[in-house]
């Protein structure tokens, strides 16, 4: 197994010459800030709010247009859980500092796409920046994302390409990097695990429903000139909070959550 090669900014004395070298050193930097994505988009939303045509004539196309935005953002978060929920230990993690991968993950949405997460991550970015019908904002979350992600995804393929070698380059000729290839679909090596997707993307429902119900009350302050709240959207609101809040109880206060540690070997013959 060929060594991991060390990051660009790791290596003394030595700056990034080549352009795919900048492409993966601008990639490590965005990798570990990665997580602050979603603050980003607030100011795009809010100027999505500010600048977005008159509302509907009716409460039922407006209705109608916000569960569609959501059902478009419930899509990438559904993508995201069953990506973490049947991909092997090690992978596909939180992780901020570096990359980190004990296995290749082939099959499951791994086997129609080669960056699943970033592909949900853009699908929820996307349904939240229809959801003002403003066009410049899907437009411009768009752009970001393609130069966000690329230069991410240049600097992880670099490194599984290092560890895995062959294994990688053989996986990664066939599968497209982040326009699905549906028809190569392959099921999952691992059995899905609700508990695994339960508390790795409870940050992310949490996320996706707060910002649902902030954007439908600045809509409704801008259209009213005061703050009302929606029946459906608080709820909603309200929902993400109580499972958001559920979960990390039980993960402090419980064992739940907890992965079994391995059994130490049999000293009997």
């Amino acid at each position: 197994m060929t060594a991991a090669v060390p990051d660009a900014a790791e290596r003394p004395g030595r700056r990034p010459v080549t352009l795919a070298e900048r492409l993966s050193h601008t990639g490590d930097l965005l990798f570990r800030w990665r997580s602050y994505l979603p603050l980003a988009l607030v100011p795009l939303l809010a100027a999505g709010v500010l600048g977005a045509p008159p509302p509907f004539r009716s409460r039922a196309g407006e209705l109608a247009w916000k569960l569609g935005c959501a059902v478009i953002a419930a899509a990438g978060l559904a993508l995201r859980m069953y990506t973490v929920g049947t991909a092997a230990r090690g992978t596909s993690g939180r992780n901020t500092r570096a990359q980190k991968a004990e296995s290749l993950n082939t099959t499951g949405p791994y086997s129609v796409v080669r960056h699943p997460l970033y592909l949900a991550n853009y699908v929820i970015a996307l349904g939240l920046s229809l959801v003002p019908r403003a066009w410049f904002v899907p437009i411009i979350l768009s752009l970001a994302a393609a130069l966000y992600y690329e230069r991410i995804a240049v600097h992880e393929e670099e490194y599984l390409e290092a560890k895995f070698g062959p294994d990688f380059r053989a996986w990664a000729a066939g599968v497209p990097a982040f326009v699905p290839a549906v028809r190569r679909f392959r099921p999952a090596a691992r059995s899905f695990s609700w508990k695994t997707a339960l508390v790795r993307e409870h940050y992310a429902i949490f996320e996706v429903t707060t910002l649902l119900f902030l954007l439908d009350l600045a809509e409704r302050a801008r259209r009213d000139g005061r703050l009302t709240l929606d029946p459906l959207w608080t709820s909603l609101f309200a929902l993400g909070a109580v499972v958001f809040v559920t979960l990390q109880v039980l993960k402090k206060r419980t064992r739940l959550f907890r992965r079994p540690r391995p059994e130490p070997p049999s000293t009997t013959s």
